[in-house]
């Protein structure tokens, strides 16, 4: 892959986006939605791993790995039929990866997406018998660079779903603010489940000790959502 042209640095903040080749789905089920989350969990490590070593030959469930260093933070995070988005920072827990030679000229963001991606590539390719590219190129990145900006990506990224029931609502205002709201709270594909209950088995994706505390409770958040769920009502 060519190198960046803006590098990403540790201890700075991104919001990572992709979608399929030619805007194509890349979930068409929901064992699809299932397995890219599994790869945001597991790897997530400094460690080599794949599934068919770690977990299936184990007899193990993926988030019950033992991940050990990580190589970053994830704060939020949305899978949509035909692109996902994730809030990410380096992990400062990862110094062990920085030291290792082999990883010497790496980044850490860009190596956990390579992961990633290519480990939900071969599973999909697999799966549907199909070659080639699934992603439409190297994943996108925005450095965000102000509390505004880093704030308001917790709500921009668990709203994004609401497209799914009004794909006009940014630009015409929502129709229905109840109807919203309850598709949100259960949209299984988001981090946004997470921040209510604890209990999920994806809640082990999510880092929230690095991120800034814009929220002192659920009920600041959930008033955030509000707040830019009806921005543009109409």
């Amino acid at each position: 892959m060519p190198n960046r042209k803006t590098p990403l640095v540790v201890g700075e903040y991104y919001h990572i986006y992709n979608r399929g080749n030619s805007k194509q789905k890349i979930f068409l089920d929901d064992q699809d939605y299932d397995y890219f989350i599994k790869c945001l969990y597991c790897c997530n490590t400094c460690k080599s791993f794949t599934f068919r070593e770690d977990i299936v030959k184990n007899g193990i469930d993926a988030f019950d790995f033992d991940r050990d260093e990580t190589l970053v933070s994830i704060g939020a995070w949305t899978l949509m039929p035909n692109h996902f988005h994730i809030y990410i920072t380096m992990s400062h827990k990862s110094d062990l990866w920085l030291s290792l030679k082999k990883y010497k000229d790496k980044n850490k963001i860009s190596e956990f997406m390579r992961k990633v991606c290519t480990a939900y590539a071969k599973y999909f390719n697999s799966k549907y018998n199909r070659t080639g590219g699934l992603f439409e190129s190297k994943f996108k990145s925005t450095h965000i660079n102000n509390n505004n900006q880093a704030k308001y990506l917790f709500s921009y990224i668990h709203l994004n779903c609401v497209k799914l029931i009004q794909k006009d609502w940014k630009e015409n205002g929502i129709n229905d603010v109840e109807k919203a709201l309850d598709f949100i709270s259960k949209y299984k594909w988001s981090s946004y489940k997470d921040y209510h209950i604890n209990e999920r088995r994806y809640a082990k994706i999510l880092d929230l000790e690095v991120f800034p505390k814009y929220f002192s409770n659920i009920k600041d958040f959930d008033k955030e959502i509000l707040i830019w769920l009806k921005y543009k009502e109409a």
